[in-house]
């Protein structure tokens, strides 16, 4: 997503739950974007407009970014809604769910879900025209040799 230089839809701070024991809720600065969701810790600096198409120097921690991509997303479900938060669970095509909280006013997971259904929308749209340009090709009668 990052080398492919996707525009921002929704750019702000996102609270991930750990995976650790102790299950902490860390900020994330995150990037939503047509292909999926960028998590960036928030001391890590942005990725440089101009230098989107490169791969990161290698003395910055690029690891350190995760890449959700909407292909590899199965669904958004939200949790529930309690006090200033909205919980919401992305669940990926693995199986693994990431637990995620924002503020309800932010309105993260109905933006995530939306670009996600336009994702997937945009993909069964291609493999429709893919298979009907097969069809034309194999139906097409072929000329005199």
């Amino acid at each position: 997503m990052l080398e492919s230089g996707c525009k921002a839809v929704k750019e702000g701070l996102l609270e991930k739950r750990s995976d650790g024991l102790l299950q902490l809720w860390k900020k994330k600065r995150c990037i939503l974007t047509e292909e999926g969701l960028l998590l960036i810790p928030p001391k890590h600096p942005p990725p440089p407009p101009q230098q989107q198409q490169q791969p990161a120097p290698p003395t910055e921690p690029a690891a350190k970014i995760k890449e959700l991509h909407f292909s590899n997303m199965k669904t958004v479900d939200c949790v529930e809604r309690k006090g200033k938060y909205v919980y919401f669970t992305v669940v990926m095509a693995e199986g693994k769910e990431i637990d995620f909280r924002c503020a309800q006013e932010q309105g993260w997971n109905a933006a995530i879900t939306l670009q996600m259904v336009q994702y997937k929308n945009r993909q069964a749209i291609l493999a429709v025209r893919s298979t009907r340009q097969k069809q034309q090709h194999l139906a097409a009668p072929h000329g005199p040799r």
